[in-house]
């Protein structure tokens, strides 16, 4: 990078400070900070619901399975994603938005302490909290990773720059910022996946373009949509996830669905997310696919292709955008989960323990939210430091096994939890299936001594615990059902269809958090 890549650079990160600034002329209070007080356009929502739903793991993690595996990148990965958003569109945004506009929450867990019970609500936030603050520092460490291949920066101090940027414009300006930063971040990825893809799809076509290139020697298999490790039982597993995941399972996720001001306007949201996660990777994923043709990787899972593709490649400027581009899917995660984690804690968390936070004014709820944003970042970014120790191994596992196995004991009670179908499921099929699929998770990737398996297949070890969680969820609900009246109209208040207009939002601050009541708002 010289002058120019970095100029382009450093005023990718001023923008994103100011739109934090301006951000916070929107936020009021604590339904401002986490749900954008229900104002926020389906269109942008949508947008922002796409781009917080991957980071630069994209361009590091999957960039290695690209450049060794080739197209099996995108049919085990985005393909599972579009499908479970678009299949999520009709069966869950709508009814998370409902959480907002009717139970006039301002956490997407907040309604699980009546849906179930307290223990359930707080097992579920505490696991999930944890879990994303292993996951997030992945993502910080992705994103040091590419700024070192640029610019020779340390692990360290490229994590403490990016966290700290982001710390500033998501702790400012909340979800506003969150989403208005994200669409900006969307334009210039666009731009610069773009110009990505028409420079590499120039540089091979001396060897007879994208067809003939993927029949080389050196893409041997890459045209194959299942290899390696990822294979039939490995996108099915994966859809699955995906499904409870980017539904909602990523609390991030739903609040983008209950941001809008109407359960049509959410589904209009998720429809508008399925449709980029069916096409916007393929022209990102293009060039990794080519990459062993243009570049050769350094390391041994191939994590550093697309960075070494982007320098050589790009003129001085052009790489600085590109950089940029590298930047803006990780800020957009992190700063969304850190939004989300603060609202679970603030409203979900401490209220359990702390009888003042369940009168907390206005303002202290404002202020929490937003100490609890910096915390949650402060944390993750000290896991990335660690996230290539034996612990963590390195950032495709973490992302990839640790997020995936555990995501589903963790979201199927939440997800499934708004349907009518499973309204006889109650607190001890909610627990005892979040367990048993964390134990599943321990059991399928660790021995007894805590050494990592290896004679359980990837595909398994990802699956078997949501597997697990899920049987036992309905099982449990079926021979133990624990339907009440008050549960069944929760649930009827969720799947009651609304005329489509937005219900006027109350201050989230009227809701007692952690009192056991949550008000109903009628249909």
């Amino acid at each position: 990078m010289n002058g120019l890549d970095w100029t382009v650079l450093i005023a990718y990160f001023g923008v994103m400070t100011a739109i934090g600034f301006w951000s916070h002329k929107r936020v009021d209070n604590v339904s401002d900070f986490f749900t954008a007080g229900g104002k926020m356009p389906w269109w942008l929502s949508g947008i922002s619901h796409h781009m917080s739903g991957y980071s630069a793991v994209m361009f590091t993690g999957y960039a290695g399975i690209a450049y060794t595996y080739g197209i099996t990148s995108y049919v085990t990965w985005a393909l599972p994603i579009a499908i479970g958003v678009l299949i999520g569109a009709k069966l869950f945004a709508p009814r998370l938005n409902r959480l907002r506009s009717r139970l006039h929450v301002a956490s997407p867990l907040e309604y699980l302490k009546d849906r179930y019970n307290v223990p359930t609500q707080q097992a579920l936030a505490w696991s999930g909290i944890l879990l994303k603050i292993v996951d997030v520092g992945a993502k910080w460490a992705a994103i040091a990773t590419l700024l070192s291949v640029f610019t020779g920066v340390t692990l360290t101090q490229g994590i403490i720059i990016t966290g700290g940027i982001t710390a500033v414009y998501c702790t400012i300006g909340g979800l506003w910022a969150d989403a208005l930063t994200e669409l900006g971040q969307f334009v210039i990825q666009l731009l610069a996946g773009l110009a990505m893809l028409v420079i590499a799809l120039n540089k091979i076509s001396d060897q007879g373009g994208l067809s003939k290139a993927l029949d080389s020697p050196k893409l041997h298999g890459h045209g194959d949509g299942f290899a390696g490790p990822y294979l039939t039982v490995f996108f099915i597993s994966y859809l699955f996830i995906k499904l409870f995941e980017y539904n909602g399972g990523m609390w991030n996720q739903a609040q983008r669905y209950m941001a809008t001001g109407s359960a049509k306007d959410a589904t209009r949201s998720a429809l508008l997310s399925a449709g980029l996660w069916f096409v916007w990777p393929v022209v990102l994923f293009i060039p990794m696919w080519l990459a062993p043709l243009l570049v050769t990787a350094q390391k041994p899972d191939g994590s550093d292709a697309y960075g070494l593709m982007s320098e050589q490649l790009l003129p001085h400027g052009l790489l600085g955008l590109v950089v940029v581009g590298f930047f803006s899917h990780t800020m957009a995660m992190c700063s969304s989960d850190a939004n989300a984690i603060a609202a679970v804690f603030t409203r979900d968390v401490v209220p359990v323990f702390s009888k003042a936070a369940r009168t907390w004014t206005s303002r202290t709820g404002l202020i929490a939210g937003r100490v609890t944003t910096v915390a949650f970042l402060g944390l993750s970014m000290a896991v990335a430091t660690q996230v290539n120790s034996p612990t963590f191994k390195d950032i495709i596992t973490v992302v990839i096994k640790w997020v995936a196995g555990l995501m589903g004991p963790i979201a199927i009670p939440f997800i499934l939890g708004l349907l009518r179908a499973f309204r006889k499921s109650g607190p001890a099929a909610a627990l005892i299936s979040w367990a048993a699929g964390l134990l599943a998770f321990f059991f399928v990737n660790y021995n007894l001594d805590f050494s990592q398996r290896t004679d359980v297949k990837l595909e398994y070890q990802v699956s078997l615990p949501m597997v697990i969680s899920l049987v036992l969820y309905i099982v449990i609900g079926l021979v133990r059902p624990e339907d009440t009246s008050e549960r069944d109209a929760i649930i009827e208040q969720l799947n009651t269809d609304d005329d489509g207009t937005a219900a006027a939002v109350p201050a989230a601050d009227a809701v007692q958090p952690g009192s056991g009541t949550t008000t109903p708002s009628g249909t």
